[in-house]
């Protein structure tokens, strides 16, 4: 795919909402010592955090669908760029709890506003690869954003890389000025028929599909400095390592997931979660050596996100008429996912079981979503173009 501006503005949002939302888990101590909480109450920020991206993903689109989508995600981007502010100054744990609640509300609704305008700026035969596109932001934000801001927040304190992330909201303000294509606003959207496509057979397949997807990659993923200990014997260090080459693998999948999405939703999604399901089952054999996890790792956080794109398009395809609304509940439902996972995950050790079972549960998970997928191919054809192109 050719250069293109609008792509890469969408990116650089998604690499400053990828940052925020990971890296206080590496400087949590930080903050709870700053702050005078336990690591448990500090960690409820990130919890905070996810529960604001399901409620304000839907709630954040039908607010600004009054705008055009230019002037949309400008708008989510100086919430983003507010809620860090705010983080920065915080002056007490409920001050911080609040700004990280202010700072999810963009979340959903970039991403799921970004896919549609992603999807718009390129030939119709290229829109999963352009979501991809944005989204290959927040997989770098896994490997060079969040250890960034981990650093920063360990060696100089929380508050500058909350900082730091508010000059990455700045930037992206200005590239979506510069970068997105001038759309005149339509009539506003009715917000009720919107609201009904959700509750459309193939809509709702299609968020389920997603929630099992993401769970199945959480169940492993929530768990795998743990899971490592146990397989593996490893040490922190090596943990992180593995940790960057998941992110790796990430960036890999986004890519292929696109790519392969352009030529068919179903057979990439059946492909890749087949894999994923594979490698949770091998997992617990192949972590036994350093050199087997490592490999292991990558291609599992290659199936894990090559699932994305596809389930984007897929949700945003079968909701034709209320594409950005259905994309940005996708993007909630991709949060449910993460919980169900850990949930899941959780389930497993309190019954005694092994981590292995934990791989397992993820694996069944993904079987899960294989059998949604097959259930949405026996239904009627949807059309395959989402998005009405940018002028």
């Amino acid at each position: 795919m050719k250069l293109n501006f609008p792509l890469i503005a969408l990116a650089v949002g998604a690499f400053a909402i990828g940052t925020t939302e990971f890296s206080p888990m590496g400087f949590l101590p930080e903050i709870a010592t700053d702050l005078s909480v336990s690591i448990p109450q500090a960690g409820l920020l990130i919890s905070a955090y996810a529960v604001g991206v399901m409620i304000g993903a839907p709630l954040m689109t039908l607010w600004l669908a009054r705008f055009p989508k230019r002037t949309a995600l400008i708008l989510l981007m100086a919430i983003f760029t507010v809620g860090n502010i705010l983080a920065t100054i915080a002056p007490n744990y409920l001050g911080l709890m609040a700004a990280r609640l202010v700072t999810s509300l963009n979340h959903g609704a970039f991403f799921g506003l970004g896919s549609v305008v992603a999807a718009s700026v390129v030939p119709k035969d290229k829109q999963a690869s352009a979501v991809a596109m944005m989204f290959m932001g927040l997989t770098i934000a896994n490997i060079g954003g969040v250890p960034l801001a981990t650093w920063v927040g360990q060696n100089i304190g929380w508050r500058m890389s909350f900082a730091a992330i508010t000059l990455l909201g700045i930037i992206t303000m200005l590239a979506l000025w510069k970068a997105l294509p001038h759309q005149q606003q339509t009539k506003r959207p009715d917000v009720r028929a919107e609201l009904k496509v959700l509750t459309r057979m193939p809509v709702v397949l299609a968020l389920l599909t997603t929630v099992m997807s993401a769970g199945a990659m959480f169940a492993l993923y929530t768990y795998i400095a743990p899971s490592l200990k146990v397989f593996t014997h490893a040490s922190p260090e090596l943990i992180t390592f593995m940790l960057v080459l998941i992110g790796i693998g990430f960036s890999i999948g986004n890519h292929f997931g696109g790519k392969f999405a352009d030529q068919s939703l179903d057979k990439t999604l059946i492909g890749f979660l087949v894999l994923l399901m594979l490698m949770m089952l091998l997992f617990p054999i192949l972590a036994t050596t350093t050199i087997g996890a490592a490999i292991a790792l990558i291609i599992w956080g290659a199936a894990a996100f090559a699932v994305v794109p596809p389930l984007q398009m897929r949700v945003m395809t079968v909701a034709h008429d209320a594409p950005g609304l259905a994309s940005s509940v996708n993007i909630g439902a991709f949060n449910l996912g993460n919980a169900l996972g850990a949930v899941a995950g959780a389930a497993v050790l309190n019954l005694n079981l092994s981590y292995a079972a934990v791989s397992y549960a993820g694996a069944t998970l993904s079987a899960l979503a294989l059998i949604l997928v097959l259930i949405q191919m026996k239904l009627k054809p949807q059309t395959s173009v989402c998005c009405a192109q940018a002028e």
